[in-house]
């Protein structure tokens, strides 16, 4: 009997092509942005020794304080706030890696937050 064939989705697909392009290192490292139902999670990634420098979510405790905030709107705060985070580490730019995801909504939010934090990608 023949292997099983697993389809891929199509975020997966759309993940791996943009994965293949880039690539994060110590002095510009990777903006990963993970979108589920409830939240949104962003990562500062070194691919070169396989660390996280720094992350966020819309669970922190400072972003959950605005209750009145859409998705959207805490999204855009957590890219101020990883900005915030990454210049503490002495980084100003940034791969961005939105992770097989449309550069819409929460994800376009993340990523102009960032921008208005002063991260150059």
């Amino acid at each position: 009997m023949a292997g099983k064939v697993v389809k891929k989705s199509g975020w997966q697909r759309r993940k791996e092509r943009v994965r293949k392009k880039i690539h994060g290192t110590a002095e510009r490292p990777r903006l990963s942005v993970f979108r589920s139902n409830k939240h949104t999670y962003a990562q500062l990634v070194d691919d070169a020794t396989s660390s996280t420098l720094a992350s966020v979510s819309t669970e922190n405790k400072a972003l959950k304080a605005d209750a009145k905030a859409n998705k959207t709107d805490k999204a855009k705060q957590a890219g101020v706030l990883v900005a915030e985070l990454a210049s503490k580490s002495g980084i100003t730019s940034v791969v961005f890696d939105r992770n097989g995801y449309l550069y819409h909504g929460r994800v376009k939010a993340l990523a102009e937050g960032a921008r208005e934090g002063g991260l150059k990608f």
